[in-house]
């Protein structure tokens, strides 16, 4: 075994699953970065797995490594700085664990994460969100547990994965309401939710079956199987209600369309309503505010009613002329004068 693999399997089941308490997520991310970076070393530099060394590791290969991503994997920026942070938290540990090589460890985490275009963030206002709510008939099982999900997935301003990962016993159907959530490392946090979307799920976990003691920790969404929805078939379903939705009314419902479209919306909702945008952070669970900020700076609606009120007294009124209007002379000493 290479000094390589003894220290990435560490690294992977010491590290992250233990010391860490990396999330199975963060830990499936990362493992399919170092496939790729070993793949790239097998192939681009020609060194296969069972040769692959610490000393391999250099700014430049990485730095070779990132572009590599980028040109021929087609991934995106953000993609290639994800890819890249898996390799900066390699590192860090190995600041500990391998010292003396520190100095090529910190050259590592000195490259620069890339810098992209800023995406215009996409979000439903709330006519669109009780349009496509309304598409799912309740008419059968399936679509009341559609409806409960969906619904819940707006309310709650949770990821696809947090959903996923639910159980019965996650809710709390006394008042005060809500439902803890795991999320990113495992963090947990208790979101507050309204007595609407608690009859919501109360019927839908009644009419399940979902109150018994043997199903608490079942999923609280699953398939026809009884297995856990995947987030890809959550994206699915929330596909299916759109495209019903977008035929009623298409400038209401965007061509492209996610679970975490309903997270973005829930946060503009709120802030919108006026909410501090320190609740925000906590109901949505990011770790810095500033996160939380760039619901602030794509807010349009926010942007022109701050215009307005800004710049509504100083506008001049309907047919009254400024001091220059309509005097030629002092126009002609305007243009003179910027003439110059």
């Amino acid at each position: 075994m290479t000094d390589f693999a003894k220290y990435l399997q560490s690294f992977f089941h010491k590290y992250l699953a233990g010391n860490y308490g990396a999330s199975s997520n963060t830990i499936k991310a990362y493992k399919k970065s170092f496939n790729l970076l070993v793949t790239f070393m097998s192939k681009v530099k020609g060194i296969p797995p069972h040769k692959l060394e610490l000393k391999h590791l250099n700014k430049q290969s990485i730095e070779d490594f990132l572009m590599w991503l980028e040109i021929h994997c087609k991934n995106s920026i953000s993609t290639r700085n994800n890819r890249y942070g898996a390799i900066c938290s390699f590192c860090k540990y190995l600041q500990y664990e391998v010292p003396d090589r520190l100095a090529e460890w910190q050259n590592i985490r000195s490259i620069k994460s890339k810098k992209g275009f800023s995406k215009v963030m996409n979000y439903l206002s709330v006519e669109g969100i009780n349009l496509l709510l309304e598409q799912a008939s309740k008419e059968t099982l399936a679509s009341r547990r559609d409806l409960a999900m969906l619904a819940l997935l707006y309310d709650s301003g949770m990821r696809v994965q947090e959903l996923v990962d639910l159980s019965p016993s996650c809710v709390r159907f006394e008042y005060p309401y809500h439902i803890r959530v795991t999320g990113k490392g495992n963090k947990q946090r208790d979101i507050p939710l309204l007595k609407e979307q608690i009859n919501l799920l109360e019927q839908y976990v009644k009419e399940n079956h979902l109150l018994r003691p043997e199903k608490q920790f079942s999923p609280l969404f699953f398939n026809r199987g009884g297995g856990k929805l995947t987030t890809a078939g959550v994206t699915y379903i929330l596909k299916k209600y759109a495209e019903s939705a977008r035929a009623v009314n298409s400038q209401l419902i965007p061509s492209i369309i996610s679970p975490h479209v309903f997270r973005h919306s829930k946060a503009m909702h709120l802030l919108q309503s006026g909410v501090n945008i320190v609740y925000i952070r906590d109901i949505l669970g990011h770790v810095s505010v500033q996160t939380t900020e760039r619901y602030a700076r794509a807010d349009s609606k926010q942007k022109r009613d701050a215009l307005e009120a800004a710049y509504q007294d100083v506008i001049p009124e309907k047919g009254k002329l400024g001091s220059w209007e309509g005097n030629d002379d002092e126009i002609d000493f305007l243009y003179i004068f910027l003439s110059k």
